[in-house]
């Protein structure tokens, strides 16, 4: 394997892992906007936002105990946003340097 062939393969690499990373902070954002939106929890696209939002945020959320609903939402699942983002363009960012 030449190393063009293996530096394509690693940058084809970290482009998947940002875009997965984006896109799990995108639903986790979509979530957070619903919310303070109060978009309505019987329409089948919220709730489903809502479930993939609780799981990806589910090492995060509520672990923050703020007083109101509003701050607990932002900061728990704003806080796994940002982590999925620095940790999947931190990867992504080593890979390219190989």
């Amino acid at each position: 394997m030449s190393p063009r062939t293996r530096t394509r393969g690693t940058n084809e690499a970290a482009k998947i892992i940002v875009i997965v990373a984006d896109v799990l902070a995108f639903v986790l954002g979509l979530w957070i906007l619903m919310y303070l939106l109060d978009a309505n929890r019987a329409n089948d696209l919220v709730q489903f936002v809502h479930d993939a939002a609780r799981w990806l945020a589910g090492w995060s959320h509520d672990l923050f105990t703020f007083d109101d609903a509003w701050a607990r939402v932002v900061a728990g699942y704003g806080l796994a946003a940002v982590v999925y983002l620095l940790v999947g363009h931190a990867v992504a960012g080593r890979l390219r340097r190989y």
